[in-house]
This record gives structure tokens, C-alpha cells and sequence, in this order.
């Protein structure tokens, strides 16, 4: 069983994990399903950048999710490092056992902390959810597949507004009562901002200090870097992030993309924290998923470059008068 933190071990104290997940959550609201062949292709040049963690595909139904049916065959073309971590979607036992034969590191099981949120996302309410994770677990097992815990709507719900905290609570007790000992906090529709997100993090810090929190943050409203910032400052070194900024969830009004990765990797790199990832490597597959979608996405780094990429003089006209 691959522990989700193993890629980070015997890493610098100034390191900061990065989980990419543009291939699921960023392409599962794109009208465009893109072949598995290319998702492939995008894939291994992410590994070639540097990227390390990936939450890669989802084993939901495909008839919800269409743009990613083709989870099994994506998992089987991915060109692995020994230091690659394949996470995955897995909302019930049928996708647990779709996803034990495909050799995937660690299923995320989630769940949303607004009851609304959950059934329009999973078509069942808190406790049903919770109620399902015990058989999960027991298939991942089995199969020797590490967990991560997720809380969708962590920070605010489009249809109910602030999260009850109970809600929060009783989710993230029933991941440690599993022995899962990473946890992710889901900003779906960006609804976090600096102070909710430190809030909720020392909360969650002083009632389960043994928890490897990650923060999967959107920019929906301009402020997702801001709470990485927020984050850093409380302790967290894990963060999900999406290739050009794409992303969003299908079933909340609202969602937009998540925090894009090249942004992500410039401002760790200029903040002085150490990420593994090369920056014009980044930025190249975030061209090339652009390219694919046909499409303008996001990221600002990706048109800008580097902080000191330098352009010719004559690239500009010199103002007259």
C-alpha cells in the first residue's frame, strides 16, 4: 500500500507537495471528453515536469460522469515513476473494485459536509455516505490500496451557505475511526476565503493533530492563491491544483475552475518553498491541455512566464511625443 505522504519523505523542511488533478477534476465539466490516449500523453509529460501525486481519474458511474468512462484504460497507459502516487475517485464498492484492478495507489472516498451538496452530488444523504465507507475500506484492503478522506463543500455550500461545523466533524471522525490519516479539505465552488480557511484548519488541527491535511482550493472568486498563502502559514504542505486552472464540480451551481497548477509551482517557487515541478516543463502541458480542449484556459503564468523572462525592446513600440 502506497502511503499518499511516501513521495514527500526524506524531502526538505521547506517542501510542499503538489496533488494534479486537472484529468479528473478538471476535465470532468468540459463538454469535450478528450480520447484516453491524449489524457495519457498529458499525463506522463505532468510526471516529466516533475509532478508527482496525482489524483488522476474517478471510478464513478459513467453514465454520470461520461468524460471519465475511460478511467481503466487511462490508468493502464500512465508511464510511472517509483516515486508516482495514482489517486483516484472512488464512491462506492463497484468503483472500488473497478479501481483494485487497475494497480491505483490510493482511492479518495468523499463525501460533502452540506447535505444538499451530497445528494445532488452522490444521491444520498450524510449518513448514507458514511454508512458506505466501512465496505470501501474493506475492498481497498484487500487489495492493498491506500485511502484519503475528502470533505467536498469544506468551506461554504452554494445551496445552504456556511457549513455546520457538526457536519464537518462527524465526516472527519469517521475517516479516523477508519484509520485514515489523510484528510482533504474541498473549497467546491470557492467559497473559501483567508479567515474561514484558517479557522477551519486550527479547528481541525487541535481536534485531530495526527492528520495530513491537504487544501483543494478553486479561484472562483479570485482569492485561491490567497488561501494558499493562508494555508502555508498554518502548517499545511499539500494542495490540489489543476493544469491551466481548469476544473469544477458538474453537480454545484456556480463551480469553476480549481487553482491552476503553474500559478501554484510560480508562487511556491518565488515564496522560497521547494516543489520538484520545472516551471517551463509546466507551463508546456498546460499548452498542450489547451491545445486539446481548443480552448482559452485560466492560468495567467502560462501567458506571462517566469517573473524574469525577458523580451526584446523592439518588441514594443517606444511611445511618441
Amino acid at each position: 500500500m502506497k502511503n499518499p505522504s511516501a513521495t514527500s519523505s526524506g524531502k526538505p523542511g521547506n517542501w510542499v507537495d503538489i496533488i494534479e488533478v486537472g484529468t479528473r477534476d478538471g476535465l470532468q465539466i468540459e463538454a469535450k471528453i478528450i480520447p484516453a490516449a491524449k489524457k495519457v500523453e498529458i499525463i506522463n509529460a505532468m510526471i516529466d515536469s516533475g509532478l508527482r501525486q496525482f489524483e488522476v481519474t474517478s471510478f464513478v458511474s459513467p453514465k454520470a460522469v461520461p468524460q471519465l468512462a475511460d478511467a481503466v484504460e487511462v490508468m493502464a497507459g500512465v508511464r510511472r515513476r517509483a516515486d508516482t502516487c495514482l489517486m483516484a475517485l472512488v464512491p462506492n464498492v463497484k468503483g472500488a473494485e473497478r479501481a483494485a484492478a487497475t494497480g491505483l495507489d490510493a482511492a479518495v472516498l468523499f463525501c460533502s459536509a452540506s447535505e444538499t451538496h451530497n445528494f445532488k452530488n452522490l444521491n444520498r444523504r450524510i449518513q448514507d455516505s458514511i454508512d458506505g465507507f466501512a465496505p470501501i475500506m474493506e475492498t481497498l484492503q484487500k487489495a492493498d490500496i491506500g485511502a484519503v478522506g475528502a470533505v467536498a463543500t469544506a468551506f461554504g455550500c452554494p445551496f445552504e451557505g456556511e457549513i455546520e461545523t457538526v457536519n464537518m466533524l462527524r465526516i472527519v471522525r469517521a475517516y479516523v475511526a477508519l484509520g485514515i490519516d489523510h484528510l482533504t479539505l474541498g473549497d467546491t465552488t470557492g467559497m473559501a476565503t483567508p479567515n474561514n480557511v484558517r479557522s477551519t484548519v486550527r479547528m481541525l488541527q487541535d481536534q485531530f493533530p495526527q492528520l495530513k491535511i491537504s487544501l483543494h482550493l478553486h479561484n472562483t472568486r479570485g482569492v485561491g492563491l490567497a488561501n494558499v498563502v493562508v494555508g502555508l502559514e498554518e502548517g499545511i504542505r499539500r494542495f490540489d491544483s489543476s493544469v491551466g486552472g481548469l476544473g469544477g464540480c458538474p453537480f454545484a451551481a456556480g463551480a469553476t475552475g480549481n487553482i491552476c497548477t503553474e500559478d501554484l509551482v510560480y508562487l511556491l517557487a518565488e515564496s522560497g518553498y521547494e516543489t520538484g515541478v520545472d516551471l517551463r516543463k509546466s507551463i508546456d502541458v498546460a499548452l498542450m491541455m489547451e491545445q486539446a480542449l481548443e480552448k482559452p484556459l485560466p492560468g495567467q503564468v502560462m501567458r506571462a512566464g517566469e517573473r524574469l523572462k525577458l523580451h526584446p525592446s523592439s518588441a514594443v513600440p517606444t511611445a511618441a511625443g
